[in-house]
């Protein structure tokens, strides 16, 4: 296998990794299984469209399950899978990085954004003279 082959099978792991609820949801998960709006509450600011979807895609791959009971009112429980829990791992190691590294990050997104304002700026200076 080769990830930089377009048609490489192992794209679809980054793709779902790739996913941001995706790696909110399996850091949620990792104490133990919970149910839909508690989930929804420790990821925050995510839709409950968009949980779903999440969701759906994460039992699909493997990385999660869902148990439904049957009482009333109906109570279903999402928990990781032995799969979904060798990613908290990774994720452990990628999240310290973002941790340690998101305000040098943030610097060089000001200076890039500031250089191309005044780079724009220049431009339609120029174009004013030119006229």
């Amino acid at each position: 296998m080769n990830i930089l082959d377009p048609n490489c099978p192992s794209r679809v792991v980054f793709q779902r990794v790739g996913d941001k609820w995706a790696t909110l949801v399996i850091q949620v998960l990792e104490d133990g299984p919970l149910r839909f709006s508690d989930l929804r509450g420790k990821v925050a600011v995510v839709t409950p469209k968009v949980l779903t979807h999440t969701l759906r895609a994460l039992e699909r791959d493997g990385l999660l399950t869902r148990t439904v009971y049957a009482q009333v009112p109906p109570r279903v429980d999402y928990e990781l899978t032995a799969l979904g829990r060798t990613l908290l791992e990774p994720l452990k190691i990628l999240r310290r990085w973002a941790e340690s590294n998101v305000d040098q990050m943030q610097l060089a997104r000001e200076a890039f954004d500031e250089a191309q304002d005044e780079a724009v700026l220049a431009g339609s200076a120029s174009v004013g003279l030119a006229r």
